[in-house]
């Protein structure tokens, strides 16, 4: 039996993930829009073995606070990601795409037709990072009058998973003969309607698209709320998720393990890939200057929008910034577990509010760990080897500088302790992540067969 490796993706953010990046020597100030600089990034992920790189989405302009702070914001104009991930599928041979789309705000027959094509224009590399958008600013694009409820967008989100799935399945694996000889292109016979008549959707299908080349792309959850943990549980393969300590990631670790169950499922048929952002120096003395260097180029308004979420209505201008808040509320009912993570953080450690908008700068909330490419190893195997993580989503703080640096000092470390693969194993996501390709749900009854 092989050694269990290490399950790597790259989540681009862009110019990076911290927060005033945009302003660092190291990035690229138009990334979001620049396809040369998404070229390179993904090519140097491959490089480095990474089993995925992943992008963030949202239908709409995501933004609170004042137009100064506003005007200081890097992350306003960026590309639409399963278009960008297509056109770097003709660039890339073995990495994975996870382009983020919206079961709130998207039609199932559109995206199911979207991902199948993405996945067969890459051979097999494409998955779906399935969200629900939390942020209630977007319905107007959308000719809503106002977001709909959590309890709502999860109960819909489960019905889309569905749809699309059956979609995916219209055609069987073996419905297309294409035999010139006989004149015969493909099998009716092998061609399923899904005549899905449900709560929230009515599709008929069949789509227009022959199954998917890993039969469907590999289904991604990112949240970690209680309906987040549940739809994980019942139709993901791999979960991003945000956790400061060893301790809170190993307990949402056994908690979402333990709900596959009921579910028919495996635990090994869901991977748990907590966010990391690495600030990597040859020595802790450089990691720790880059790092300072980094949170000397938030200007205080934007460090404070970033607490807006957290104290909505309220006017942090008027905080003291090397004090700690106020006070610290409780986190809002409905809300995805981001604010539990920060609020407890803030609770826990007692940061002023600089610190705290600092931190938070960083990474939103994930796991921040400053130090040299042998401390980011040990913290990573400590994860990996203690309950708490199948792998992780490697979050750059400045690109594309920071991932460099990972893939030249930190994947090495890796590969020398043996944690992380040396030669990609299989050609698509789902053989490279270790999953099952499912089988066709109208031709074939039971578990999806186990890829060698």
């Amino acid at each position: 039996m092989s050694q269990r490796k290490l399950r790597l993706g790259a989540f681009i953010m862009a110019t990076g993930h911290h927060v005033a990046a945009w302003r660092h020597p190291g990035s690229q100030v138009d990334s979001g829009v620049n396809i040369d600089h998404y070229i390179e990034v993904a090519k140097t992920a491959e490089r480095g073995l990474f089993d995925q790189v992943f992008v963030a989405d949202s239908p709409g302009v995501a933004f609170h606070g004042d137009d100064e702070a506003f005007s200081r914001q890097g992350r306003v104009s960026y590309f639409e990601p399963v278009t960008l991930w297509a056109a770097l599928s003709a660039v890339t041979r073995h990495i994975g795409f996870v382009a983020t789309a919206s079961t709130t705000y998207e039609d199932p027959f559109l995206l199911a037709r979207k991902f199948a094509s993405l996945d067969h224009l890459s051979k097999g590399r494409a998955a779906w990072n399935v969200v629900t958008t939390s942020a209630d600013n977007v319905h107007g694009n959308f000719g809503l009058d106002k977001h709909p409820d959590p309890a709502s967008r999860y109960e819909q989100a489960h019905e889309f998973i569905d749809v699309a799935k059956g979609l995916w399945d219209s055609f069987e694996d073996d419905a297309f003969q294409r035999d010139p000889a006989s004149g015969k292109y493909f099998d009716p016979a092998k061609l399923h309607a899904l005549n899905h008549s449900g709560k929230y959707f009515k599709v008929s299908g069949p789509l227009n698209l022959e199954r998917p080349p890993q039969g469907y792309p590999v289904i991604v959850q990112a949240g970690s709320s209680e309906p987040g943990r549940e739809l994980a549980a019942a139709s993901a393969e791999a979960i991003f998720t945000a956790w400061t300590s060893l301790a809170e990631a190993q307990a949402f670790y056994r908690d979402v393990k333990g709900r596959l169950a009921r579910y028919g499922r495996r635990p090994e048929q869901l991977l748990v890939l907590p966010g990391i952002s690495p600030v990597i120096g040859r020595t802790q003395e450089e990691a720790d200057a880059k790092w300072a260097a980094l949170q000397k180029l938030i200007h205080p308004s934007v460090g404070l929008n970033t607490l807006h979420t957290f104290w909505p209505g309220e006017d942090l201008s008027k905080w003291d910034l090397d004090a700690p808040p106020p006070y610290i509320p409780d986190a809002p009912p409905g809300r995805n577990s981001r604010a539990h993570v920060v609020l407890e953080l803030a609770r826990r450690d007692r940061l002023t509010v600089r610190q705290l908008y600092e931190y938070l700068a960083g990474a939103r909330g994930h796991w921040v760990v400053v130090g040299t490419p042998e401390t980011i190893a040990d913290r990573m195997q400590e994860w990996f080897e203690g309950g708490a993580a199948d792998g992780f989503n490697v979050m750059p703080p400045v690109l594309p500088e920071s991932l460099d640096e990972f893939v030249d000092l930190v994947i090495p470390e890796l590969q020398r302790r043996g944690l992380f693969r040396t030669a990609y194993e299989g050609r698509t996501l789902r053989e490279n992540l270790g999953l099952e390709r499912p089988v066709n749900q109208f031709s074939v009854k039971g578990e999806g067969r186990k890829v060698a």
